[in-house]
């Protein structure tokens, strides 16, 4: 056996239809596209989505919500998560490269603290955002907070 002999096995390799090759090889003619119509035509080509005049179903599915291109997407961190990394690590101080540092965020965030849970620790917070009952709880136990972004 050489090289040169190697054919693929017989039946293996079937050949393409051959479309608009004259009459007598059966799709000639209207080379299969029927008759008249867009779809018959050269540069035809159909809508993502088309169902043959059916109302599609990006039309029939109700549409809802509404999403600002202006808004400032934030990555959360609650005051019990912040009581978390105090009783773990016994730090006094919570920053944004610290969080990072323990894979509570990503380098580009912008981190706001919201007011979910107790906080007992007295633990300065510096961050992006910053809620209401967040700034209230952390005051009230002793801490002090650090805007990085005054709005």
């Amino acid at each position: 056996m050489k090289l040169h002999t190697l054919k693929p096995a017989k039946g293996s390799i079937k050949s393409g239809k051959r479309i608009a090759r004259g009459q007598g090889s059966g799709r000639g003619g209207t080379s299969t596209r029927g008759h008249n119509g867009a779809q018959s035509r050269s540069g035809y080509s159909r809508k993502a989505g088309f169902e043959g005049g059916q109302m599609p179903l990006y039309r029939r599915v109700p549409k809802f919500g509404f999403r600002s291109p202006n808004r400032i997407e934030t990555k959360p961190i609650n005051l019990d998560t912040i009581q978390t990394l105090c009783d773990e690590s016994k730090v006094k101080e919570i920053n944004p490269e610290f969080l990072i540092k323990n894979g509570y965020a990503k380098k580009s965030d912008l981190i706001k603290v919201l007011g979910r849970g107790k906080l007992k620790a007295k633990v300065n917070v510096t961050s992006h955002y910053f809620s209401a009952s967040a700034i209230k709880s952390i005051e009230k136990s002793g801490g002090k907070i650090k805007k990085l972004i005054n709005d």
